[in-house]
This record gives C-alpha cells, structure tokens and sequence, in this order.
C-alpha cells in the first residue's frame, strides 16, 4: 500500500478517479448513501497525504496543482458516472452523434473543476483535525452553490441527494433547503476521517457524538413531522396527470394528430367532471401554439366546459418586420375550445438542448440545439402563478418546466402561494438510463423546501402527485403508460426556507466559520 501512495499516477488520478465513480451509486436510483462514509475520509486522508509529501519530497516544486489534480480526479469520476446519461440525448439526430465522446467527457471534464478548485483551496490546511473537516465542508459546498448557479447553473446532484431514500431525514428541508443539508451532510461523512489514527482523542469522540445525535433528532423531528401534517382537498376539482410513454422514434414515424388521439384516449375524459389535465413537455413536435386551432373539433369533441388542459408547446412572437422572430419552449393553459387561458414561458433554458452558446459561430459549423429547429429558444422574463378562473375556484397553479425543477429556492417568490405546482417533462431522451429517476427525486426535494403539492407529468420518466412532505401519493414509473387522479388540494402553509430563501445557507456557512476559526485556535 506504501508503495501505491507513493506512486503519484494512483494518488493523484486513479484512485481518486474510482472514489468518485464508487461514490455515484449513494444517489437515486442506488441510494447506497453509507458510501460516502468511506469516500469522503478516503478523499480527505489523500489530501493529507500530498500535503505531507508537499513539505518532503515535494516542496521545491510547483506543489499546490497536485490538490487540483486530486480534485479534479474525483470529481470526474463523479460526474462521468453520475451524469453519463447525458450523452444519451445526442443519439437521437444523426447531426449530434459525433459528438457524443464530446459531452461524456467535456462535460464531467468542465464540471470537476469545481471539485479541483475546492481542494486546491483547502489541501495545504489538511490536518487530522475538526477543524480542516469543518473548513473542508464549507469549501466544498461553497463551491457546490457556484456549481449550481454561475453562468446557467447546474446543481445537479447534490450531496443532500443521497438521503432520498429516507423522508424522515430530508424533513429539515422545510427548514434550511438543500444547499445547507448538503453541508451538514458532509461534514457527517468525513467524521471517519478523525479515526484514521491510533490514539482517539476525546474532542473527536465527542464530535462524532454530536453529530450522529443531530442527525438522530433530525430523523425523530422528520417522522413526527410527516406524521402531523393533515391535508385538505377540493372534492369538487379533480387534477389528472397523463403520462403516454411515446418514444423518440413514435414523434417521427407518427403524425401529431395520431399522437394527441391516444394522449387522449388515456386522457379519458368524463365531461360531467371537473378535472385539470396534465399532459407532459413535447407533445406537440409540428405545430405551434398559434396553429394549435387545427384541433379544435378533436379537443371540442372529447373534452367540455368542466375542463381546462395544461401542456407544454413551443411557441414564438414576431416583430412587424419579422427581423425579432422569439422562440419559447413554453406551457399553456386551455380550455376545451383550444382558447388560451395563461401562458408561460421557460425562464430557465437547459444549455446546448434549447439554446446553443456563442450561436453565431457553432452554427457556421453546422450545430444546432438538440431539439427540434435550428434557433435557440429564448428565455421567459418571469415565472408567475397561473389563475385557473372562477369555475375553479380561483385555483392558483405554479409551471415549471423539465429541469427547472432543480433550482433550490429558485422555484417561486416569496409572496407565491400556489395550491399546485406543476412541473411538465419530456424524459424519453435520456433512454433507460439513471437520468429520469435522478430528475424525479429533485421533485421531491422541491415539494418539501416549498411545502407544496407537486404534479409531475413526465413522458418517459416518473408522473406523480407529490404531497409538501415529499410523500408519492400516486405515481405511474417509467415506463408506464395512464393516467393518475386526485382531488384538487389546497395551499397548505408557507415553509421557513420559502420565506428564507439560501439566505439560510450562508448563515450556517458563517456558523462553520466561527467554529472553524475556535477549533483552529485551540487546536482541535
């Protein structure tokens, strides 16, 4: 083992490299959370061995990229394994599947720097101490938040992910969000690292104590929480989610008409009852939303007056002399005459898949956005709640669409109070991979920050109603094709994060530092 620590192509990349991949497997859909017990002091006690190395062997060179090498080792290990599903996008056009070595590495490439940079901050104050846990934890989720915020953002998988599996533990979402569970989370899992030596010291015993009686409580405050929590419904509106389960290759072998005669179909319309239908993003691969008055007679047919349909369509405004033609990727509220009711449009637009960076130049080489047509969608200017009218009682709806669903305290304004919240998505591009499991569990992280109802309709991926604990009441998996049905509920109460916003997680950042600079002092 001496011998493999010494050898600086295992220290610096390989093993990092395997910690990292290892570590993918404690998020959905594995949830092996026990994982990043050995990970992280593994990952630790690497750093503080190139430091030792540092002040030896090492310390006439240019030391400090050994850090961000390691970093970086780890964190593309990480995202290789954990956001490969990526890639998978590009199999579907022809125009994109050269590219595709591309975006399974560049894009975990680009995103390891932030874990690079993180350690290359931190190593050289490596010690076996709670202090350098302490610093090492605000480090790494600091620059997790700029992971998921600069330029457009991408916080995708988060540490606080892997206790998806256990809703008693996540509770406290309500109260700090994800950002700050994530830090406190990895703080828990480097603890082992305080134990990588002979002698135990009684200051690290009691940390550990401390920790784990934290997380104890935390878990008791969780089960007692979903307990008491009692919600009310309108009995007399009743909210359908319709998942269809078209593949890709049905959008181009069938005509749009053929599609939206079996979404409704497993839409099953009862005109005697009062019903939102949710019908997920894409449906609508030839047509516009101003030519969506074709279908008049179908809609009018099938559906009445008691209903009102949410779907999502592209859609575009034209200047008067057609030189500012905007694209939307956008969600709609109709009624059964196909008039439009409300419309959104998608403020948070996913990179290379609805708009393509620095456009001017890639599309001289023949790139494109992923999706259909050639130009970039736009960016809406707001997301605001949709009023569903008098005949439904003034309901209030929030939309969001596909992966605006991962923006932790980004979702609603303070002063939203929607009775739902809607998120629409087209999953089928990401294939049988851990993609659409991983985007369904932002839901439920989403629904207990908030504390809100949350129905998900999700082609290829997992439709459900989502109740403000992050409970699934209904579901249909991946897969599956129906419908799932529930009575419209009612806005519960404002949660202290909703109100508080991350604001929450750079007071605990400021706490760590406080603690950090004692337990330096004192050398503990």
């Amino acid at each position: 083992m001496t011998n493999l620590l010494n050898n600086k192509i295992f220290t610096l990349f390989l093993l990092p490299f395997l910690i990292g991949a290892i570590t993918t497997f404690s998020f959905p859909p594995f949830g092996l959370t026990i994982l990043n017990f050995f990970s992280f002091p593994i990952l630790l006690f690497l750093i503080l061995h190139i430091n030792k190395r540092i002040q030896s062997k090492y310390r006439k060179k240019k030391f400090k990229r050994y850090f961000f090498y390691l970093g970086c080792s780890f964190g593309f290990g990480f995202f290789l394994c954990g956001n490969y599903w990526i890639s998978i996008s590009l199999t579907h056009d022809e125009i994109f599947t050269k590219l595709i070595p591309f975006a399974l590495i560049l894009i975990p490439l680009f995103l390891s720097l932030f874990f690079g940079l993180a350690i290359l901050v931190v190593g050289a104050f490596s010690e076996k101490k709670i202090f350098f846990i302490l610093l090492f934890s605000i480090i790494f989720s600091l620059f997790e938040f700029l992971r998921g915020n600069i330029l457009t953002g991408f916080p995708w998988n988060l540490f606080a992910y892997t206790w998806s599996w256990s809703l008693g533990t996540i509770q406290i979402l309500s109260l700090i969000g994800t950002y700050s569970l994530s830090l406190i989370s990895v703080t828990f899992f480097c603890i082992p690292f305080l134990f990588f030596q002979k002698k135990i010291s009684k200051e690290n015993l009691i940390f550990s104590l401390i920790f784990l009686t934290i997380f104890t409580i935390n878990y008791l405050y969780g089960i007692i929480k979903i307990d008491n929590n009692h919600y009310k419904f309108d009995e007399n509106i009743n909210v359908k989610i319709i998942s269809p389960n078209f593949s890709l290759q049905d959008y181009q072998y069938q005509s749009e008409e053929t599609q939206l005669k079996r979404l409704i179909k497993i839409s099953d319309p009862d005109k005697n009852k009062k019903t939102l239908f949710i019908w997920p993003e894409g449906i609508f691969y030839e047509s516009h939303l101003n030519e969506l008055k074709k279908y008049q007679n179908l809609f009018k047919d099938k559906f009445s007056k008691n209903h009102l349909i949410i779907l999502g369509i592209n859609n575009f405004t034209d200047s008067n002399n057609g030189n500012n033609q905007k694209y939307y990727n956008s969600l709609v509220l109709l009624n059964y005459k196909l008039e439009i009711l409300s419309l959104y449009n998608k403020v948070n637009l996913v990179p290379f898949g609805e708009f393509l960076p620095f456009e001017k130049t890639l599309s001289k080489f023949g790139i494109k956005k992923i999706t259909q047509g050639y130009s970039s969608f736009s960016s809406g200017e707001s997301r605001l709640t949709l009023n569903l009218g008098e005949e439904f009682n003034k309901k209030l709806v929030l939309p969001l669409i596909c992966y605006e669903i991962i923006y932790s305290g980004k979702i609603k304004k303070k002063n939203d109070f929607p009775d739902l919240v809607i998120n629409i998505s087209e999953d089928a591009w990401f294939g049988q991979s851990i993609g659409p499991q991983q985007h369904f569990s932002k839901a439920i992280y989403r629904s207990i920050e908030e504390g809100v109802f949350i129905a998900r309709s999700a082609n290829k991926g997992i439709s459900a109603f989502i109740d403000p604990n992050g409970k699934v009441i209904k579901s249909l998996n991946t897969g599956e094709s129906g419908n799932i049905q529930l009575n419209f509920p009612y806005f519960s109460e404002t949660t202290f994060f909703s109100n508080y916003g991350n604001k929450i997680f750079f007071l605990i950042i400021l706490l760590y530092i406080l603690l950090t600079l004692i337990l330096k002092k004192l050398k503990i």
